[in-house]
């Protein structure tokens, strides 16, 4: 365990946000690389990926619930140098990864076409993506049992050990993907099928190394034959935590939904431009993820020893830290973002609405990233919601006007993204709000007479 309740805060982020901003670079070259070589087999291949892609948001916001009620807990415990309740948490959140991956099984086999055939285009789009999920859906549902251990790790200040097993899964991925999509070496290609059965080896593998490293060189927190077994009042602690913050990724499911039904009379070309911009803006957005992602167990860590004004500190020097980098990364994306997008494509209609996509949305990248800090921070303070109200206002502004503007006369594409960067502003007022009353009413004692406990958060 790494103890982040000393020494300087910019230090701790940067020591956290490097290997996080490193594995999530690999983690994201998943998806590239897969939209590498499905590129090759046409546009609709690339729509039917991408929007079979957005069913992963489903899985994120159940990765979500559990992550993030596994790093909260295991961080105020390890804050409180409780290496008991950090075990108990550890190996209930294990058991739950077990539990959600038999669910997601279940959904990503039996209600796929049901969504896929919702947002897409036409048939040959669904059947791209069916094809896709039907190969993905395993590695979707072991990747609950990644997200357990990395996240009692994070929990514990440890991060380096999950970017590893990363960056080996990318490449063992970037590795499989041209043999089995299109069938380099065998000349057996599987097209999107390949795709999915790639990322699939790859988050196997991951879950071998994890579960390695854990048996061998965790000491902190590991598995516990005693405590394997279900414990309601720690799935209830849990699901306090995560269930909001699984509720916001979900709400991100809404919106990317929203946006290929509101574009799909557009065609093929249009959801193929939205799938790969929205794959570079992810891309883009990593490195302000990452110091928020970084900020939350260092203020959880803090705020459960009572250390509450480097608890404040912490968002501070997170804000400002996030707030640069979006700066830069904005700036680039408005002279590099065409390149960018020709590396996955040469379809010129495909790269002109992605492109007027990524220079429209680069505009709330400084107000997403401060959005990001200020979800780390409601997750080290051990209450989620406001992260899920803020969330739900942006999907209530963009959601409605969005369906309105796309049965209106004269309707354009760039409509939709010039709408999403206003609502993007409404979420930010309303994230720095909640933070403030958040603050004021765990950190601040005299509060309506409340006595701040990370035990009762």
């Amino acid at each position: 365990m790494h103890d982040l309740t000393k020494g300087p805060i910019a230090g701790h982020i940067a020591r956290l946000a490097a290997p996080i901003a490193a594995g999530m670079v690999f983690q994201t070259l998943y998806y590239l690389v897969d939209l590498y070589f499905v590129a090759r087999l046409g546009g609709t291949a690339i729509a039917g990926v991408s929007a079979a892609g957005n069913v992963q948001f489903v899985v994120i916001a159940l990765t979500q619930i559990l992550g993030v009620g596994t790093m909260v807990l295991v961080s105020h415990a390890s804050g409180r140098k409780d290496r008991d309740d950090a075990n108990l948490i550890y190996n209930q959140s294990l058991l739950m990864a077990a539990l959600l991956a038999v669910l997601t099984l279940g959904g990503g086999f039996g209600l796929s076409r049901w969504y896929l055939g919702t947002i897409s285009a036409d048939a040959a789009t669904v059947e791209a993506g069916m094809t896709y999920l039907r190969w993905f859906t395993p590695g979707m549902a072991l990747q609950f049992a990644l997200v357990s251990m990395g996240s009692a790790l994070r929990g514990t200040g440890i991060a380096k050990p999950t970017m590893v097993v990363q960056v080996l899964t990318v490449l063992l991925n970037a590795i499989l993907a041209p043999v089995l999509i299109a069938g380099v070496g065998t000349g057996r290609p599987m097209g999107v099928a390949g795709a999915g059965l790639a990322s699939s080896i790859a988050v196997v593998a991951g879950v071998v190394m994890m579960f390695v490293y854990f048996e061998r060189l965790e000491k902190f927190v590991g598995f516990d034959a005693a405590m394997f077994r279900p414990r309601m009042d720690a799935w209830k602690r849990v699901l306090r935590i995560g269930l909001p913050a699984g509720g916001e990724f979900a709400l991100m499911f809404v919106y990317m939904a929203v946006v290929y039904w509101t574009i799909r009379g557009f065609g093929a070309e249009a959801q193929a431009g939205f799938g790969i911009g929205g794959r570079v803006m992810q891309a883009v957005f990593l490195p302000a993820m990452a110091v928020a992602f970084a900020a939350a167990p260092i203020a959880g860590q803090n705020f459960g020893a009572g250390l509450h004004d480097r608890t404040r500190k912490t968002f501070a020097t997170a804000v400002i830290l996030g707030t640069s980098l979006m700066l830069l990364l904005t700036v680039v994306i408005q002279f590099e973002a065409e390149r960018m997008v020709g590396f996955f494509t040469k379809d010129a209609a495909v790269i002109a609405i992605a492109t007027g996509f990524l220079h429209i949305i680069s505009f709330n990248f400084v107000a997403s990233g401060v959005i990001f800090t200020c979800s780390g921070m409601f997750q080290a303070l051990g209450n989620t919601i406001p992260s899920v109200i803020s969330s739900a206002t942006r999907i209530v502004t963009f959601a409605v006007p969005a369906v309105w503007l796309s049965t209106r006369p004269g309707f354009q594409i760039r409509h939709i993204w010039l709408l999403s960067v206003a609502t993007v502003a409404v979420q930010l007022a309303v994230s720095l709000l909640l933070v403030r009353h958040q603050f004021r009413r765990r950190l601040d004692p005299s509060y309506r007479g409340l006595s701040p406990s990370p035990v009762s958060a």
